[in-house]
Formats: structure tokens, C-alpha cells, sequence
């Protein structure tokens, strides 16, 4: 574990195992922490598993500002960089989706070999005039709202309901949901505030266009927070050469809730 330091943030990231690297981007408003699951097996598998937390997330700064994309892509870049990565597979789940496609969009794929995107929000979630499929404003504003009024509350409700899809049935420790709301919490609250703007009105379209490697896109059909058609459905569509992957019935926060298939599928793909 350690930390580089880009302008004014210091970026926290985890290191484990050796091997050919895995460079893994978390989902809002979590940390690094989230990917534990995978990135044991990783990298009892024989790969060395790199993540690191957003600024303003886990135990990043909590910088005031550079709560958007372009900042966050520059960090990962800067984080890829300062440990020389080379030859590695990029993978991001939901909003890290979405830095995984702007830091190709902004950086290229000279140091990427393969991508994955899971439960992620690219291409476009917000409904506008030239993306009517996308989700309507009013459901971001209300996210908003209920971080201003309550933060804890609303964490709470996210991790109890649609994030695991507790609410349509699947079975979520309360020790697992405790976990969720234990990262949530640990960020900042101007930084996670504002990155509910950066993954849902961020258009990563024409970062797509940029994606020249094998990419695998993994998305449950019954995701609650970022729909299957707005994302993983329509990323495939926009990749070219991109495979979906449908999880059927499974919901956003599928790393844990289907984490053995999940792994087995990284796995599979990483030695292909």
C-alpha cells in the first residue's frame, strides 16, 4: 500500500500480488476496498492487482475541487505512470466504468493491453434530447437531495436496497451492507456529492470510439442503478469488437453478489 501524490491530492492505492498487473477503478462512493474479493483471487491467481481510491474517496484527499472525470482519468494516469505500468488489463466497475473510458479517451490504450467494464455508466446515463433512453434528471436531483438531508440515511437505503437488489429478493449480509456504508461514509462529503454529476452527466461516447483492445462488458439485466440498457447493453454496441456479458438477474453491485462467476470470468479472460 502507498500513496503518489499528483497537484494537490494524495492518491492512496493497494498493490498486491505479482504477476502481469490488473489495474481495478471502483464505483462510487466506495474505495479501493471494494474490489478485496477480486483482487485475492487475483492475485492468488498469479497477477498483481493494483487499486486505487478516487480522489476524494477512502483514503485519498479530500480535495474541494476535481470532483469530474477529466481530474479523475489524470489521477489514474498519473497512478499508472508512477508504478510503470505496462501490458496491464483495466477494469472498472460503475463509476470507475466511467474512468476507465475517460482515461482511455484522454490517455489511450499504449499502455493497455484489455478492458472490462462492469455495471458501468458509460456510454451516457442522463436523459437528454439526444440520448432520450437515458435516466431522467430528476432521479440524480433526488439522490442529491437526500445527500443534503440525510447522507447516512441515504447510504443506508442504497446498500439495503437496490445497490445489492435486496429489494427484489437476493440475499445480502448485514455485515456486507455495513461495509458498503462504511466506505460511503469514509469520503468526503463535497467529493461524493459531486460525483454523482460526474458518472451521470459525463458523456463518454466518443470515449468508446477510443477503446482499440479486447473488451468484455459485464452487466446484470436487473440493475437497478445503472439500467442494462442505458449501460452495459448500449457500451457493448459502441465498442467495436466489445463482448456482453449478461448476468440475468443480477443486480448493480454483482462483484459480490455473483462474485465466483465474476472471478472465474476475469480469470478466464486475464489468461486468454
Amino acid at each position: 500500500m502507498g500513496y503518489i501524490t499528483r497537484d494537490d491530492a494524495d492518491i492512496f492505492y493497494k498493490d498486491w500480488g505479482d504477476g502481469p498487473p490488473v489495474v481495478l477503478c471502483h464505483g462510487w462512493p466506495l474505495s479501493a476496498d471494494s474490489w478485496d474479493p477480486q483482487m485475492l483471487f487475483l492475485a492468488s491467481n498469479g497477477f498483481r492487482c493494483v487499486a486505487h481510491d478516487r480522489r476524494g474517496h477512502g483514503r485519498s484527499t479530500q480535495t474541494w475541487d476535481g470532483n469530474e472525470m477529466d481530474t479523475y482519468a489524470d489521477d489514474l494516469a498519473a497512478l499508472i505512470e508512477a508504478l510503470d505500468l505496462r501490458d496491464f488489463c483495466i477494469i472498472g466497475f460503475s463509476t470507475g466504468g466511467g474512468e476507465v473510458a475517460r482515461y482511455i479517451g484522454r490517455h489511450g490504450t499504449g499502455r493497455v493491453a484489455k478492458a472490462v467494464l462492469i455495471s458501468a455508466v458509460p456510454p451516457f446515463m442522463l436523459q437528454t434530447d439526444d440520448n432520450p433512453g437515458g435516466v431522467p434528471i430528476e432521479e440524480f436531483d433526488a439522490l442529491r437531495s437526500g445527500l443534503l438531508a440525510d447522507r447516512a440515511q441515504t447510504f443506508r437505503d442504497i446498500a439495503d436496497g437496490p445497490f445489492y437488489g435486496r429489494n427484489h429478493g437476493i440475499e445480502v449480509s448485514q455485515a456486507a451492507r455495513d461495509e458498503w456504508w462504511r466506505e460511503a461514509q469514509q469520503g468526503g462529503y463535497r467529493n461524493v456529492y459531486e460525483c454523482v454529476a460526474a458518472y451521470s452527466a459525463t458523456d463518454f461516447r466518443d470515449d468508446l470510439t477510443a477503446f482499440d483492445i479486447p473488451t468484455p462488458v459485464v452487466h446484470g439485466d436487473d440493475d437497478q442503478v445503472v439500467p442494462y440498457a442505458v449501460g452495459g447493453k448500449a457500451s457493448a454496441a459502441a465498442i467495436e469488437g466489445a463482448v456482453l456479458k449478461t448476468y440475468a438477474g443480477a443486480p448493480h453491485g454483482l462483484p459480490l453478489t455473483h462474485r465466483d462467476r465474476l472471478n472465474q470470468d476475469l480469470l478466464e479472460f486475464l489468461k486468454s
